[in-house]
């Protein structure tokens, strides 16, 4: 723009000087008059006097023009050293966070050879290693692998017969083995297969994806704060806490550790679409990576759209308080109702995505806007009361959409759910196994106090509550103006000071409020405290970075004696500078401690038992037994089992409670009956849970039997066990009839004993 001032002004000089050359050859042709001759002294006088000035001006001209050309100069240059130090900081960021996530992967993969002493163990032994029953994931995968084709492959996957005994399953829609599908073909068609094996390839990609999880993080923190000495600072925190940011550690193939990683790259990308001042190219390259890491997670976690209603509830709060421009939500609804229908089609039509919370959200979201045009108009009052109204209008459209979706379609589970939350939150009471079976997980259970004192020993938790303070309050001053009808300040700068006008940290005030919330209902099930100890780390790594975090803070307390822009420019290095050191003095010791002390994780009786399996059990056997360990011996053999350790199908954990009654007061003709419906040949016994010893004894798999058979009698608040029977797992070792006439035992050790379903019932007294 200043060079096209410039050549505009020498252009019209240029015509000016024309002119006037036009005008004194004119003069000068023109013959005089005699009347003009008396004049001539005068005309000669003034003519002298216009020719001073006009050489006067034309100095002043040329000066002006000087000037232009050396601001053109200088704003050129200016321009130029911006563009450069933006460049410079850009490039070390980026290759700052890459190499952080690079260290991580590569600290992981050494953690974990040195844990399981992978390298030096055979392929069963391996395999063993997959604990928490994540090890089914991994069967498929090599099922994949050593199918003849991949078609085939998934094929037998989709009509999958030879996993749950009687049943045959869409083992893709019903695990989300989407991961292990895609890995296995990358793993084909790079040819991987000659110089790597498959379980290194497929805890290389895992791992993999922890570095982008990291990166992320790293991202995240950088955009919002402005220095990528905040992604350092949220990467520092996260591998410090990793026992409660991270599920890796003791069971990789688990759903959250594909899953979280792309949510962690939406969040990220989000934060980006959120903010305000951002070019129309970044805003469409977030869109698209929003609309990409959607969809990814949607397909690859089946309980990703709970997650993303959460989120979907933290945007509408920012809608509705009009905190974000009404075009970006609806872009964002188009990224959410896109990624749901592919999902939906890309899981075989998968129903739960039909009645999902999520898609209730936007419905209502969406009906309420068209019966309320003008909620964000008018007074104070009245805005509020729209408010309330508009939340009515969503809830109210949304549950009645939910609960006709599944009235249509018959959801089964959709019982099954609502009486687990009314036994959760105390509103109700039960006696059926399963609602109180998966009340008694740890993954349940409302975290320790040990997650909250080891946050505070990394110094995260003091300074999350003091970043997540000083933003609530500016995000509430934030959405006090904008109800009063004035207008947030369209130029941010560091003297403004209100951290809370930015939509993105307003976002993830929300954002953080409501996952740590649900993180102390339930610990890990659906991974609410993997979902929000990383953010812990990312939100107070921003606001220390943050300078205008310290600005809002000075703002406050009208600090005059040392001027606050200075003051919050020092801080926001300095503070995060102190605690960098700190960190690195305390934890860097015990990190590097944990590559170097080599663990020893070797269970002699599972081996012994899974070798047992393989080696004398008929390939077509059927086994039960807790579904953890069904789901080593489906991976380690192949045989089908009775139950999966997939705690979100209501139709598994009804099997997996017929087969636990081998620990329950029951007669060996009801046991019988019971594994021989599920078609069952052999049954484990493990003693681990038929003598275990708790301290909370109404969680014990016996306990909750006995409640469930009624078979409990309540004295003097004690409670004991009562039945006709002893309990089953006690009396069938003591190998004497009727046990002896259903059950011959053919394999035992210190930890389980192996019986097997008696074909014929012989009558032996």
């Amino acid at each position: 723009m200043t060079e096209l001032r410039c050549r505009k002004s020498e252009t019209l000089e240029g015509d000016n000087k024309e002119e006037e050359k036009q005008k004194e050859s004119e003069l000068e042709i023109k013959p005089p008059d005699v009347e003009e001759v008396s004049g001539s002294s005068a005309a000669a006088a003034d003519g002298s006097q216009q020719k001073d000035e006009g050489e006067v001006k034309g100095g002043q001209h040329e000066q002006e023009e000087s000037s232009r050309a050396q601001s053109c100069v200088k704003a050129k240059g200016l321009s130029a050293s911006v563009f450069l130090q933006r460049l410079v900081r850009v490039f070390f960021g980026c290759l700052a966070s890459i190499a952080c996530g690079m260290l991580y992967a590569v600290y992981l993969s050494t953690y974990h050879d040195r844990k399981f002493w992978f390298s030096t163990r055979q392929e069963l032994e391996r395999e063993i290693t997959f604990q928490g029953g994540s090890g089914v994931y991994y069967y498929y995968y090599k099922r994949l692998i050593a199918a003849p084709s991949f078609e085939r492959g998934f094929y037998e996957l989709v009509v999958d017969n030879r996993t749950v005994s009687g049943q045959t399953i869409n083992a893709v829609e019903r695990l989300s083995l989407y991961p292990e599908l895609i890995t296995s073909f990358i793993y084909r068609v790079t040819g991987s297969q000659d110089f790597v094996e498959p379980i290194y390839f497929y805890i290389g990609a895992v791992l993999g994806l922890q570095a982008v999880y990291v990166t992320a993080l790293f991202v995240c923190s950088w955009v919002m704060s402005g220095t990528w000495v905040a992604g350092m600072l949220a990467v520092a925190w996260y591998v410090i806490n990793r026992a409660d940011t991270t599920k890796v550690d003791h069971a990789i193939p688990l759903r959250d550790n594909w899953a979280l990683p792309y949510f962690s790259w939406q969040v990220t990308a989000l934060t980006g679409f959120l903010r305000n001042k951002i070019g129309s190219s970044t805003e469409m390259f977030c869109y698209l990576t929003m609309s990409a890491t959607t969809f990814t997670f949607l397909l690859v976690w089946e309980h990703s759209h709970y997650v993303l209603f959460i989120q979907g509830f933290c945007l509408f709060l920012l809608d509705s308080f009009d905190l974000v421009p009404p075009r970006k939500m609806a872009d964002i609804h188009k990224v959410y109702l896109s990624s749901l229908f592919l999902a939906y089609m890309f899981q075989f039509q998968n129903t739960a995505l039909l009645s999902s919370p999520l898609l209730s959200l936007l419905i209502g979201s969406v009906l309420a806007r068209y019966f309320q045009q003008r909620m964000k108009v008018g007074p104070l009052v009245a805005r509020v009361m729209k408010l309330f109204l508009h939340f009515y209008l969503v809830f109210t459209s949304g549950i009645t959409y939910s609960y006709l979706v599944k009235k249509l379609i018959a959801a089964n589970e959709s019982d099954f759910i609502l009486k687990f939350l009314e036994v959760k939150f105390g509103l109700n009471t039960t006696t059926d196994f399963v609602p109180n079976f998966l009340l008694c997980q740890e993954s349940f259970q409302t975290p320790s106090q040990d997650l909250f004192l080891r946050l505070t020993q990394a110094s995260v938790l003091p300074f999350y509550f003091l970043v997540l303070t000083v933003c609530l309050l500016s995000a509430l001053q934030a959405i006090y103006r904008r109800l009063s009808g004035q207008p947030l300040c369209k130029t941010y700068s560091l003297e403004n000071g209100g951290i809370g006008e930015h939509p993105e940290v307003v976002y993830h005030v929300f954002h953080t409020m409501l996952f740590g919330g649900l993180a102390l209902l339930f610990d890990g099930y659906v991974g609410m405290k993997y979902l929000w100890t990383p953010y812990v780390c990312m939100f107070t790594a921003f606001g220390v970075c943050s300078p205008d975090l310290w600005m809002t803070v000075f703002k406050w307390l009208k600090l005059k004696s040392i001027h606050p822009v200075v003051l919050s420019l020092i801080l926001s290095t300095a503070v995060p500078t102190i605690i960098c050191f700190s960190l690195w003095r305390e934890f860097s010791p015990r990190v590097l401690a944990e590559l170097s002390e080599l663990q020893e994780f070797y269970d002699t009786d599972t081996v012994e038992l899974m070798s047992w399996i393989k080696s004398q059990a008929p390939v077509a056997a059927v086994f039960a037994g807790s579904p953890q360990l069904l789901g080593a011996v489906k991976l380690c053999s192949g045989s089908a089992v009775t139950s999966l350790p997939l705690y979100s199908d209501i139709n598994l954990l009804k099997r997996t409670e017929d087969t636990y009654q081998v620990y329950a007061m029951r007669s060996a003709e009801d046991i019988y009956k019971l594994l021989t419906a599920q078609k069952t040949n052999y049954v484990i016994i493990e003693e681990s849970i038929c003598n275990e010893l708790t301290l909370n004894k109404g969680c014990r798999i016996k306990d909750l039997l006995d409640i469930s058979n009624g078979h409990i009698v309540y004295d003097k608040g004690e409670i004991y066990s009562f039945s006709k029977y002893g309990r089953f797992c006690h009396e069938i070792k003591m190998n004497y009839s009727p046990y002896t006439n259903y059950f011959t035992r053919v394999f035992w050790n210190r930890s389980y004993h192996v019986y097997k379903v008696n074909s014929v019932i012989s009558f032996q007294y």
